[in-house]
């Protein structure tokens, strides 16, 4: 009998980033594996010792036989064990489920799918254990292929987000000090836009690809989201004044942002973004990717993940 004949089909490996978000970890912990224990659910776990490691972790775990990972952590964390997984080639990465426990500071991919910040009542979810298949973006710059399960982008938004390495400290509000810093200081720039039959050049605040609704701490770029129809929600927005994004904070917040008449929302299978006069940061899922010019496109149905 090998190896992967011995682990139950339904065990769970659980990938844990002890620094994720602002809380006391070991406390956390220690609630999690009391919980899991009274679900009966049969797991087996490992830390994340350094950046990345989530990759590592998520191919060795799958190697071994597990087909059901969960992930604790933040948006970060799971972004990364989205990436093990879509990396590896042992097997088709619609046979593999995540579910996940939100210990992040943002938690935003959870938000689509109504997903609590409870523990409690996210293992709950987990023990129900509903299925989705979600699409997966890949995204390519001249140097990286990365995988992402939310949201990506260029422009304003990747500039937050290498803000908010420095502000992380505060919590939740981190988002909007460096979204209101951004706001001061981040400079447009010229995008050519290619997709399907178009070319479209903006002086561009940010051009947003979306799979799931949620990013930034909260804020909606995208609308009629629906994560399984092998699109990419694309939100341009153009020239948006410093006064324009004050007055329309709260439809940042609600997704009404994608009705103001700067701003112009598409579905498509593939996108390629060519900055013209300046190099913008690349995010995805919250992570900084590169700068530059970026292609994107769509992988229909490429995971399963467990949700409300």
């Amino acid at each position: 009998m090998s190896y992967i004949d011995t682990i139950n089909t339904n065990s769970w490996f659980v990938i844990a980033n002890p620094v994720a978000g602002n809380r006391n970890f070991s406390k956390r912990w220690k609630e999690i594996l009391q919980l899991l224990k009274n679900k009966n659910l049969d797991y087996s776990f490992a830390f994340t010792q350094f950046s990345k490691h989530e990759i590592e972790l998520t191919q060795s775990a799958i190697q071994k036989g597990f087909r059901n990972i969960i992930s604790v952590g933040g948006d970060g964390t799971l972004h990364n064990v989205v990436n093990g997984i879509m990396l590896q080639r042992y097997v088709k990465t619609s046979d593999i489920t995540i579910a996940v426990l939100p210990l992040g500071t943002g938690n935003d991919w959870i938000k689509t799918y109504n997903i609590p910040n409870s523990i409690e009542k996210a293992i709950e979810i987990i023990y129900k254990r509903k299925i989705i298949l979600q699409d997966i973006g890949i995204l390519k710059t001249d140097n990286k292929t990365i995988f992402f399960n939310n949201v990506a982008g260029l422009g304003y938004d990747g500039y937050i987000v290498d803000k908010l390495k420095s502000l992380k400290k505060f919590g939740t509000i981190s988002y909007i000090l460096a979204g209101i810093y951004g706001l001061i200081f981040y400079k447009k720039s010229v995008f050519k836009i290619i997709f399907d039959d178009k070319i479209i050049e903006t002086n561009c605040l940010m051009t947003v690809f979306g799979i799931c609704k949620f990013s930034g701490g909260g804020m909606q770029f995208t609308e009629n989201v629906n994560s399984s129809n092998g699109l990419l929600d694309i939100t341009i927005v153009n020239n948006l004044t410093f006064l324009d994004l004050v007055v329309n904070l709260p439809k940042l917040y609600s997704g009404k942002i994608v009705h103001h008449k700067k701003v112009a929302t598409y579905k498509t299978k593939e996108i390629t973004i060519i900055p013209k006069n300046s190099k913008p940061i690349i995010q995805a899922d919250g992570e900084l990717i590169e700068t530059g010019s970026v292609n994107v496109k769509i992988i229909e149905k490429a995971i399963q993940f467990v949700v409300k």
